[in-house]
């Protein structure tokens, strides 16, 4: 299916091709839209092997957070999303109060774009520790919670799952959650979007470089991903500048001529394909990030992190995690 090769690591994108291919959505695929003011909720659920193929993406949930102006320092709207973010995690039935969970940062923290799970990390409320020099099985106000940014290969020489799974088989975890930087086929959603799955996930998949596979199947133990598109292709960019000028071009031409024609049977797949044949020679594997991405992987690793406190911990509330992370 060439129509993937879009590089993604978001199911409501993978839906939207599908869609946009097709004219309809997936057999085995169940869709579930909120509409909020300042957000929406997309829940998409692929039941079977047919909804699987169809949409490239293992049977589960997958959760999408839209936020349009999440990548704008307001202190209210994270406040809002940080809580949107617990709710649907709790809403994915993973977690209960005597859980031992543990969180996992993906990434490179040397690399902007690619530090958003290491930066969650450093914001977590970390308790394990307390459980385990006082002996103690379960508390009233915290889960046991322990957390680990793995680095990447390239400077550790160890596969990622390698050490994860090493940890899981040491600490023995009943949740392992991933935190990982995406890879998004739309600009608009880089650094807009949130997306939480029961599925596990593989990291570097978005950017063309797939690692050991985090999921129950390699790690024993259930596995929630949380992830955020920090980056796009090249190819893109230069896709959607295209589709405006065809659409300016269509607003000009005359409908039924020979030129019209010519423009509405351009399919996006056969756009993008052409894109990157031309592109390769000249920016192979190149991906573009937001010129302010520092300030914002720090504003949205808070906003995972307290959304991650307060689902986790029974205590916590959000007073209580911005006082903890600021």
């Amino acid at each position: 299916m060439s129509l993937y090769k879009v590089r993604t690591d978001l199911a409501v994108e993978n839906r939207e091709l599908y869609k946009e291919v097709h004219q309809e959505d997936s057999k085995g695929v169940e869709i579930e839209k909120d509409e909020k003011e300042n957000y929406s909720v997309t829940r998409i659920k692929v039941l079977n092997k047919v909804g699987s193929d169809n949409l490239q993406k293992p049977i589960g949930t997958y959760i999408t957070i839209d936020v349009p102006r999440l990548n704008i320092s307001d202190e209210d709207l994270k406040d809002e999303i940080s809580q949107v973010v617990a709710k649907e995690i709790k809403g994915l039935g993973k977690t209960h109060p005597n859980s031992k969970i543990l969180i996992i940062g993906l990434g490179n923290w040397n690399i902007t774009p690619d530090a958003l799970g290491p930066k969650v990390v450093e914001r977590v409320l970390v308790t394990r520790q307390y459980f385990v020099n006082y002996k103690k099985e379960t508390d009233e106000t915290v889960a046991n919670v322990a957390a680990l940014a793995p680095g990447v290969m390239g400077i550790t020489g160890i596969e990622t799952g390698e050490i994860v799974k090493g940890v899981v088989d040491k600490v023995k975890p009943d949740l392992v959650i991933a935190v990982d930087a995406l890879a998004s086929r739309k600009m608009e959603r880089v650094s807009t979007t949130i997306q939480i799955s029961d599925t596990g996930i593989n990291p570097g998949a978005g950017v063309g470089n797939n690692r050991m596979e985090l999921t129950e199947k390699t790690l024993g133990v259930p596995v929630i991903a949380i992830g955020i598109p920090t980056v796009v292709d090249a190819a893109t960019i230069v896709n959607d500048t295209l589709d405006l000028i065809i659409d300016s071009l269509k607003k000009e031409a005359e409908v039924g001529t020979e030129f019209y024609n010519l423009l509405s049977e351009i399919s996006s797949e056969e756009k993008y394909t052409l894109i990157r044949e031309v592109l390769n020679p000249y920016m192979k594997n190149v991906v573009v990030t937001p010129t302010d991405i520092d300030a914002v992987i720090d504003d949205l690793s808070i906003i995972v992190a307290n959304g991650l406190n307060m689902a986790l911990h029974p205590g916590i509330d959000l007073q209580d995690v911005n006082r903890y992370i600021r």
